[in-house]
């Protein structure tokens, strides 16, 4: 698949590509098919799986700052090289700016998706729809438990729990990776959701770091995420 280079850290061997899809993958110093700077905005081809970009290796760079047009690098004519595409914030303009957009792409898209960032709109728009959406079948459960009696027997709530649960567990995965994402966007790192193994604190915690606004510049986790003012 061919990409784009959104950022790389030489130092950690770390960065991120946006691919033709749309979609963000990691990278590592590793997964370079061989050892060559990569700048942000090279055009890159690389083969996608899980979320992480493996055999990468660039297509075209752009020129480095003061390097002169005639510096002795031969080109291919302009009229036989095609237009590059950017991957970058012109994919990122088909993501969705609704709240219920924000929680369909968090379990369908976005369901084991730990890497990058998410901003504040994305991730209340996505509990607020998760939370909608338990209260929906959790009546739905509660319905049918008192249709068929559950209720007056031993039974009881066992519609109503299994579905709940279920719904619960379904989603317990792109949960965890909108509030990682959530961290990165502030610039800390994913496995500070940890915290909320403390009791009662943790959970403020977690509260607070949703609150705090995007960090307004890129991170190692990404660039800022679309339709954040700058």
């Amino acid at each position: 698949m061919r990409g784009e280079v959104l950022h790389y850290d030489e130092d950690q061997g770390f960065g991120f590509i946006t691919g033709a899809d749309g979609k963000r993958y990691t990278f590592t110093r590793e997964n370079l098919r061989r050892e060559t700077a990569m700048r942000k905005g090279a055009a890159v081809e690389f083969q996608p799986g899980g979320g992480q970009a493996r055999d990468v290796f660039s297509i075209a760079s752009p020129p480095a700052p003061g390097v002169a047009a005639d510096s002795g690098i031969k080109t291919a004519p302009a009229a036989s090289t095609p237009q590059a595409r950017h991957f970058g914030r012109s994919s990122e303009q088909a993501e969705p700016t609704d709240l219920w957009g924000y929680f369909w792409r968090g379990v369908t898209q976005n369901y084991f998706n730990f890497a990058g960032r998410a901003r504040r709109k994305e991730y209340w728009g996505y509990f607020l729809f998760w939370v909608v959406s338990l209260l929906v079948i959790g009546g739905i459960g509660l319905f049918a438990d008192n249709e068929m009696g559950n209720f007056d027997s031993s039974v009881s709530a066992a519609v109503t729990v299994g579905l709940c649960g279920t719904f619960i567990l379904a989603t317990l995965l792109p949960s965890l990776g909108m509030t990682v994402r959530r961290i990165h966007d502030i610039g800390l790192s994913g496995w500070l959701y940890l915290v909320v193994l403390i009791p009662t604190i943790g959970s403020l915690i977690i509260l607070v770091f949703a609150l705090i606004p995007t960090q307004a510049r890129e991170n190692q986790w990404g660039p800022v995420p679309a339709g954040v003012r700058v």
